[in-house]
């Protein structure tokens, strides 16, 4: 064996350490090249920057300079790496599946099913939004209790639910010791979830009766869950997620020991819900955010340092999953899955891709669960404590994270807590203007929605799925990704049924193939994704020949496609005779400027379409134009 010796690698030893002022010289060449020639130091550097939400940017390169101070050590406070020594390592993430059929008999077999291939825990929906109460015993026949703990998910029901899960465990023989799971009780998220003015006295007691019972004789058996997702799914950022969650969980403190439990007691009673999105980086930051975060609160509020490790559930996005396209979605959970686990969550619960159709069928339920077993017991994800530790960037991020979301912490204990903050509409309109600004770039297709912004098939047949049953409203709202274009495509949709054909759209690709596929493929993306079908005859090569094509064509609308030099010579007579040939509108792909753009407008050319354009305001007036409904 050799020994290296120990001032390092010696292959390496005659190169010299490159420093970051070398390294924005490089980008200043190239930036100079691209026409920036201003951007210099790290002005050059901040130019490759990638804004975030929350005021937040990623930088291009990120060194130890760039890195926070030592994050600690798995399972020592502040629980940066993980909330116990070993993480996950010895038996990997819970694997936890959401249940919610109405039917208790359907909700059963599922539930089995799940048991039995690789699920370890389970998250049942009860009340009008799941399993009916009264149905629970009958969802869960068959289920080993003491083996397999339970999550109720129940809303206002909660207390309901919970005693007929603890009336289950009781008839059955279980030994309060080995009750496991949670009751789910979250009356401030029902309030986020429901809205209105329903007191919270009752409910906030209530809660604190079931943690009583919990703290007293069942060890294993948490009261409450402190549920992040109604502020993520009403488009909130991930600052103002893990704020809300901190604002809920020191409420829920002060409700438990006012009702005389200890404050370790009250810590042990709370398990945390949050959202892993398909930005698996900003998940795996979140997630150590939001344990150093808590872990400063149960300081403050006293917990001994055993106490403040928060546990987490981790929960694949619903705001990303799509309705169009859905089998993408499974590459979606299985980025959250990675991030979430990753991120050093207890439990992880992967949505099946169908879940924005309906009740999801067997097939999605197994690919939903074995999205985690794949990346336990084949890709050995668990295997490493904290793998993400370390790496200059997400200790960066997870830093500025956590300042970002104590910062909007802060201004919710300001406004009187989560409560007030509900009521008086704070939370509600700063979650409207962080989702404004990202359906600013979702519409301008800055963040693409792969299936629906970007790629989409207009042939595919929808799934069809049992419908799920209503989930609360009247509180916050509940958005997705694809929100915008699904509307567009549902007017196609509408227009192909009572017509037998979809809107349509003539591309006149001018010139030979080389000028004008890329041009032409980037219309017939964009038009495709508000469900306007793009017809295309190659056999135009002038101006009269592109107006009778059109004629042939049954389309309403025209765009141009070429290279510039060919919009040059043929763009405004095409135009023009493509308007003479009843044209209802005609665009231009490409974003000309100056005196050329002008001539293109006078000729007959209405509008423009490029890249970063409003891909949303530009189909929705086509439709409009076309009369489609």
């Amino acid at each position: 064996m050799t020994v290296l010796p120990d001032e390092g690698f010696p292959l390496a030893a005659e190169f010299p350490d490159p420093t970051r002022e070398q390294w924005q010289r490089l980008v200043e060449g190239v930036l100079r090249k691209a026409g920036a020639a201003d951007a210099s130091g790290p002005a050059a550097e901040a130019a490759l920057a990638t804004e975030l939400q929350d005021g937040l940017a990623t930088g291009p390169l990120y060194t130890a300079d760039d890195a926070p101070g030592v994050p600690g050590y798995p399972g020592f406070a502040p629980f940066v790496r993980g909330g116990r020594p070993e993480g996950t390592a010895v038996t990997g993430w819970d694997v936890r599946q959401r249940h919610a059929h109405p039917d208790p008999r359907q909700a059963n077999e599922a539930v089995l099913a799940d048991l039995e291939n690789g699920v370890t825990s389970l998250w049942l929906t009860a009340g009008p939004a799941g399993v009916p109460v009264d149905g629970i015993a009958a969802a869960l026949d068959g289920v080993y209790l003491d083996l397999a703990p339970v999550v109720l998910d129940a809303g206002a029901d909660f207390e309901p639910a919970a005693r007929e899960l603890l009336r289950l465990y009781d008839e059955r023989g279980l030994a309060p010791r080995a009750a496991l799971g949670n009751l789910g009780a979250d009356p401030l998220g029902t309030l986020a979830r429901t809205g209105g003015d329903t007191g919270l006295d009752g409910p906030l007691a209530a809660a604190a009766a079931l943690a009583a019972l919990c703290a007293d004789g069942r060890p294993g058996l948490r009261a409450l869950t402190v549920d992040a997702l109604p502020y993520h799914e009403a488009g909130g950022s991930a600052a103002e997620e893990l704020g809300c969650s901190l604002a809920t969980g020191v409420a829920y403190l002060r409700t438990l020991t006012a009702a005389g439990l200890t404050v370790d007691q009250a810590c042990a009673q709370l398990e945390f819900r949050y959202a892993a999105t398909a930005d698996q980086f900003l998940t795996i930051a979140k997630l150590r955010a939001a344990r150093r975060l808590w872990a400063r609160v149960a300081e403050v509020s006293g917990a001994a340092a055993a106490s403040a490790a928060q546990r987490q559930h981790a929960v694949t996005s619903t705001v990303m999953m799509t309705r169009r396209d859905p089998w993408v979605n499974m590459l979606r959970t299985t980025v959250a899955c990675l991030g979430a686990g990753v991120g050093g969550a207890d439990a992880v619960t992967v949505l099946p891709f169908d879940e924005a159709a309906g009740l999801p069928d067997a097939f999605a339920r197994r690919i939903a669960r074995n999205t985690s077993s794949v990346l336990l017991e084949e890709s050995h994800l668990a295997r490493v404590i904290d793998p993400a530790g370390g790496s200059w960037y997400v200790e960066a991020l997870t830093d500025e994270l956590a300042h970002a979301a104590w910062a909007w912490f802060q201004e919710l204990e300001r406004a009187g807590g989560q409560a007030a903050a509900l009521r008086s509409g704070l939370v509600a309109e700063r979650l409207a203007a962080t989702w404004a600004c990202r359906s600013a770039d979702l519409a301008t297709r800055r963040e693409p929605v792969t299936g629906v912004s970007e790629f989409p098939n207009l042939g595919e047949q929808p799934l069809q799925r049992e419908p799920a049953p209503e989930a609360p409203v009247g509180g916050l709202p509940r958005v997705r990704r694809d929100e915008a274009y699904e509307a567009l495509r549902a007017r196609s949709d509408a227009h192909l049924a009572r017509a037998g054909a979809r809107p349509r759209v003539f591309l006149a690709a001018l010139g030979p193939a080389a000028a004008h596929t890329g041009r032409a493929t980037f219309a017939a993306n964009l038009f495709q994704a508000g469900g306007i079908e793009p017809v295309h005859d190659p056999a135009t090569v002038d101006a009269a020949s592109v107006a009778e094509a059109y004629a042939r064509s049954g389309a309403a609308v025209a765009c141009l496609c070429s290279s510039d030099k060919l919009y040059a010579e043929q763009a405004e007579a095409v135009a023009a005779a493509l308007k003479s040939a009843g044209a209802q509108r005609v665009f231009l792909a490409g974003k000309p400027g100056g005196e050329q753009r002008e001539a293109y407008l006078r000729s007959g050319v209405d509008a423009f379409v490029f890249a970063g354009c409003d891909a949303v305001a530009v189909l929705s007036s086509v439709l409009d134009s076309m009369g489609v409904a």
